[in-house]
């Protein structure tokens, strides 16, 4: 009988459900503790996570967040649209994927599911020379806009 080899390399890798899990912990924290816990939460997770790139940001600047932002919607199947230059970094999302996910399953999607954009990026951008802002997000469907700029000084 042949025998079938796999690696875990062989696989796509994608991790739908995640968000799934990641917005049932976030409508626990805030029921249980309130938004603060959610924010505190997704900052520490950030911090963690996302120190590779936080220290990519450092070195190389907004380029590194927009190959970031580019191989993550290209993974999810999302459309971004960048707008870079030397000083901003300009992101608008059509439809989150996590949030189309979410709703086509049955998932229930966080009140303070924008946390995950407007926190995550704020703790990516700690203590660098870059700040984030959140401009613009629909329930609905989880598009939005946002930007990375340049921080005042004294505001890292």
């Amino acid at each position: 009988m042949p025998v079938m080899q796999r690696e875990a390399s062989d696989n796509e890798y994608l991790h739908r459900d995640f968000h799934g899990a990641l917005s049932s912990a976030l409508i626990y924290l805030e029921e249980r503790f309130g938004p603060d816990a959610v924010r505190e939460y997704l900052r520490e997770f950030a911090r963690a996570y996302y120190a590779p790139l936080r220290e990519e940001l450092a070195a190389r600047g907004l380029p590194a967040v927009a190959d970031r932002l580019r191989r993550v919607y290209e993974a999810e199947g999302g459309e971004v649209r960048l707008e870079l230059s030397d000083d901003e970094l300009l992101v608008e999302v059509a439809a989150c994927p996590a949030v189309a996910h979410m709703r086509a399953n049955d998932y229930a999607v966080s009140p303070m599911w924008h946390e995950t954009i407007r926190t995550v990026n704020e703790a990516i951008c700690e203590g660098s020379p870059w700040r984030f802002e959140l401009l613009e997000y629909r329930d609905a469907t989880g598009a939005s806009r946002g930007r990375f700029s340049r921080a005042e000084e004294g505001a890292r």
